[in-house]
């Protein structure tokens, strides 16, 4: 078994009267990619700021890399690497000011910075002048960039919140094989993504909603627990309406029946009632047994949740 880089126990954030994470508790292990999931106001970037050293806990305990989150979270900073989805380099400085700048806030000596620069430029297979404004990058080259400025100083864990958010597919393709690679090389990497593909490619996925983990597995995991009957894909052989789907999604024999495009995911109860009324809904669904998505899965849980 490997070891454990963060380790939460009862973690609970409060504002006030908000209590934005709530009792929270989980385990990362070394080189491990660890998914958040989750909307808006869930809690996600409020845990990160916990394990970043950003903001201190009003209650449970956290350790990140050996280190308790006491004193302000001081001793965690140089032990991770956070990379924001809004803000990590300056745009109106070149690449390598907004380095340079990095680098002196982290206290890394002339000879360190220079061999991780060069070392994380072959990384991300950066082939641009140093020079270049940060703004007239293209969005994947600059997320690359952001990415090395969050390692420069050679962090146990990197946090990256939303890091593909706004760039193409291949981009976010390329990106990923260097999380991929990360890991690979022993680091921990945090992610939070709205990209359900991507989630896919976490080992581990915390389902969050309003500030509690509601579910906690691997992807294979989290699918198999979450719809105990196989899932199907319902394509309507002509039109159909609102007020149809409505009474489907009412009908007990369905324990999940969602829109998908043009098409529908479901899940029964009972594969013996199923199998009884099957031949009814092929009169007007063209209907194949399908693997879940994770985007099943979120909202699944976000309703059951709701009940």
């Amino acid at each position: 078994m490997r070891d454990a880089v963060v380790e939460v126990n009862g973690l609970t954030v409060k504002f006030d009267d908000f209590t934005a994470v709530d009792n929270i508790s989980f385990t990362v292990n070394r080189g491990e990619i660890f998914g958040f999931l989750g909307a808006n106001g869930a809690g996600k970037t409020t845990t990160i700021r916990v394990l970043c050293g950003l903001l201190q806990p009003t209650g449970g305990s956290v350790s990140v890399a050996g280190v308790d989150a006491v004193d302000g979270g001081r001793a965690i900073k140089p032990r991770v690497g956070y990379m924001s989805q809004k803000f990590t380099l300056y745009n109106d400085m070149t690449v390598e000011e907004n380095l340079t700048f990095i680098a002196s806030l982290r206290r890394l000596t002339k000879a360190d910075y220079f061999k991780q620069r060069r070392d994380l430029f072959d990384f991300i297979a950066f082939d641009r002048p140093l020079k270049t404004l940060v703004r007239d990058l293209p969005g994947g080259t600059k997320q690359k960039v952001s990415l090395a400025a969050a390692l420069l100083h050679n962090p146990d864990i990197v946090f990256l919140d939303e890091p593909t958010a706004g760039v193409s597919p291949e981009a976010r393709s390329s990106f990923w094989a260097l999380i991929r690679r990360l890991s690979g090389g022993g680091k921990t990497v945090f992610v939070t993504t709205h990209y359900m593909d991507e989630a896919e490619q976490c080992n581990r996925i915390a389902l969050m909603r309003e500030g509690r983990i509601i579910a906690l597995d691997t992807p294979g995991g989290l699918k198999s627990s979450t719809f105990p009957m196989p899932v199907l894909e319902f394509e309507p052989k002509g039109a159909m309406s609102f007020a149809r789907f409505a009474a489907i999604k009412r009908q007990e024999l369905f324990l999940f029946f969602e829109p998908y495009g043009i098409r529908f995911h479901a899940c029964v109860r009972n594969g013996e009632e199923w199998e009884k009324v099957r031949s009814t809904y092929e009169e007007t669904f063209s209907i194949r047994e399908i693997t879940p998505t994770l985007e099943d899965v979120f909202i699944r849980r976000e309703e059951v949740e709701r009940v």
